[in-house]
């Protein structure tokens, strides 16, 4: 029997690069694609930091998620594509048009290459940002039901991310065929660094806490979910027939604010805690409210904790 070939777009991000060292260790056939093959030796060095010595079922293929040259040899011979790749800007753009129509435009890129060359089933990484951003209503509980209203007054990211999957599921709907979609919306990724690999999370939250630049907590909440399990839950997602058409909530249980990762760190890595600031909690403080009860039942999917994805990230920092 054959091994199964999968593509994973965006191989140097974080979620990229946890998800190729999973299906490596599986025994897949690996391609990712890179917006320059100059960088795959950061690949390589990441997966051999994850204890991998065995590169010779991973290839590289250069393609840019702004262009369609190189996508359909890359997803050409495929059974599955993770379409991973998804840049955050630390910025907001002028133009939310500069993250709105490369986000589009690049899902569904993808989703075309994949189609014409038979692939049976597209996982696109997708985000709560799709989800969560509307009306604040207490007790509502988030979940895989909840959309994000487009047309309300929000970040450039969030709106783009939103598009994205609309176009993605439209798309699928009208041109799809047989071709199968499933999208996964991860919350904040925290977790292991692989050869200095980083999220937005990490560089976002951690980063400045242990710099002591946050000197307030802000008054929102976010869920937490570690990287390790959100490669698993793509990889399950590929493979189970009940995910075909669904959506799935990738979060840990709770959710935390800046003070609470503070705390957790002053409590935990009291030798990294030394320069974080006197931040006090923010009494108007919302806790959003999630549940990745479907992932768990229809994938058996069991993420950690927060807690320890947040740790893990830290012990990367120390190392």
């Amino acid at each position: 029997m054959s091994k199964q070939t999968v593509l994973v777009t965006g191989g140097t991000g974080f979620v990229g690069i946890h998800t190729i060292l999973q299906l490596l260790q599986q025994n897949y056939i690996v391609r990712t694609t890179l917006r320059s093959l100059h960088r795959k030796t950061e690949i390589i060095e990441a997966l051999q930091a994850g204890g991998l010595t065995d590169l010779n079922q991973l290839s590289f293929y250069e393609a840019d998620l702004t262009s369609n040259s190189g996508w359909d040899t890359a997803v050409a011979g495929c059974d599955y594509v993770l379409h991973v790749a998804s840049p955050f800007p630390m910025t907001q753009p002028d133009d939310e048009n500069e993250l709105i129509i490369p986000a589009r435009d690049g899902s569904l890129r993808v989703l075309k290459a994949a189609k014409a060359a038979g692939v049976k089933r597209v996982v696109l990484t997708s985000s709560f940002a799709a989800i969560g951003y509307g009306p604040r209503i207490p007790g509502h509980v988030f979940t895989e039901t909840d959309w994000t209203d487009e047309q309300a007054p929000i970040m450039a990211y969030i709106k783009s991310k939103t598009v994205a999957e609309k176009a993605a599921w439209a798309y699928i709907r009208t041109e799809g065929g047989m071709m199968e979609l499933t999208v996964i919306n991860p919350v904040a990724i925290f977790g292991p660094m692989l050869g200095g690999i980083a999220s937005a999370s990490i560089d976002g939250v951690i980063r400045p806490i242990l710099a002591g630049q946050v000197t307030e907590s802000p008054a929102f909440t976010f869920g937490v979910v570690d990287v390790r399990d959100v490669a698993d839950i793509h990889i399950k997602a590929m493979l189970h027939p009940a995910a075909r058409g669904e959506r799935f909530l990738a979060t840990s249980a709770g959710v935390m604010s800046f003070y609470d990762v503070a705390q957790l760190i002053r409590q935990e890595r009291p030798e990294q805690a030394t320069g974080i600031g006197a931040m006090q909690p923010t009494g108007d403080t919302f806790y959003i409210e999630l549940s990745n009860q479907k992932a768990q039942e229809l994938l058996d999917w069991h993420p950690r904790a927060k807690e320890a994805a947040v740790l893990a990230s830290l012990d990367s920092i120390a190392r």
